[in-house]
Parts: structure tokens; sequence; C-alpha cells
């Protein structure tokens, strides 16, 4: 068992959960295990530490997360991601399980498929797209082009599935329709907040085994 492995034995997900202090620097210095990042309000948020190790994209492609979802789903980035987490293996918190549970209830709602953005996924804190304390970084926001035949660039077709989502998602959040900061007009931005999932399985140190930097 690599070193980087706190635990292999993670429910049906057939992938290491990884200890994000035991990576290496560089790897750390993207992921920021356990550090904080502020909101939009000034809020200090704690990030994941945890994460499924992800050996190639083969195994992205084949591991379902939920039905109807597999983890490839969740990874896709472009040369905005760092370069060290654009290369394999490659790591998502572990709450992306969390974020796929819920999108598969509302695929089952609206009776069709349901398309992530590029980028539109997972995305690490050193991503240049993550602004402030991004869901996006703990794997429990998604940001959805196209449902079924409907391209989501219109605010008609935007508010129906909002109304979908809040009624068959309570704990979920949708960014509202517009132009400006904070909206979205050419996507459905779907989250659950700041949610850290720490499996059962694992059995943490008190403190990592490498420096981490705090804010």
């Amino acid at each position: 068992m690599s070193e980087v492995t706190a635990a292999a034995a993670n429910g049906s997900l057939p992938l290491p959960v990884v200890d994000g202090h035991r990576l290496p620097v560089p790897l750390r210095d993207a992921l920021r295990p356990g550090d904080e990042l502020r909101d939009r309000a000034g809020v200090r948020r704690r990030l994941p530490r945890y994460f499924y190790e992800v050996d190639s994209w083969n195994t992205a492609l084949q591991v379902q997360v939920a039905p109807n979802f597999c983890l490839w789903e969740f990874l896709g980035v472009d040369v905005r991601e760092v370069p060290p987490l654009r290369s394999f293996p490659r790591y998502v918190p572990c709450a992306v399980t969390a974020l796929a549970a819920h999108l598969s209830v509302f695929r089952q709602a609206v009776g069709t498929y349901v398309h992530v953005a590029a980028n539109g996924g997972y995305r690490s804190p050193a991503h240049r797209l993550s602004r402030f304390a991004s869901r996006h970084c703990w794997a429990t926001a998604a940001n959805l082009y196209r449902i079924g035949d409907d391209d989501l660039d219109e605010e008609g077709t935007l508010t129906r599935y909002a109304g979908i989502v809040r009624s068959v998602l309570p704990a979920a959040w949708v960014r509202p329709y517009g132009h400006g900061d904070g909206e979205a007009d050419d996507h459905l931005h779907i989250d659950l907040g700041y949610m850290l999932l720490e499996p059962v399985a694992l059995r943490p140190d008190d403190e990592p085994s490498h420096g981490s930097t705090r804010i």
C-alpha cells in the first residue's frame, strides 16, 4: 500500500482514499488540504483533506459514483487547472459521491441525460476559476450546460429546471439567472454548500505527516 493511502476500504468504490497531508509537495500546494479559503462574505471555509485517488482516465471512465454518473463527468478541466492536477493520478474530494447522488435524483426527475460542463465539476483551489471559496473546490457543485435536448442558455429554460432542482433537492442551492457576479445565464449551477466528507474507514493522524501551510 502506498504511503499516501490512508484507507482503501471505502464502501463500493474501487478507489483508495488519500489523506491530502501525505501527498507530495506539488500536489499539496495545489490542493491545500485542510487549509482555508474565504467566501464572498469573508467567512473562512475549511478545504477538503480526504480525496479519492484516480489512477487513470480509464478508471475515471469506468467508476460509477451514482446511478447514471461516472467519475469522469466531474473531472473535466482545461489549462486553467494547474499542471500537477491535469495528469494522473488525480485527486477528487470524497464529497463528490454526495454531489453525484443528488444529481442522480435530479436526472430521475427530468427523465433524460444531464451534462456537466468542462470545468463544471471539481476544480482545485489553484484553478484560475476558483474565485473566493468556490464550492467546486469541495466537489459539491456542478455546472450543467445541457439537459436532454435543451441547451441551458435561456432564462425560461434555466428557470424551469431550477424549479425542478428546488422541488426534488431541498438541500441544494441554484445560482439565480442573470448576467452579473454570482449569477448565471449560460448554465445551471447546483451546489450543496461546504461539505467535508471523511470516510468512516479512515483513522487520521492528529497532525499531518508533512508541513501544511495554514492561512
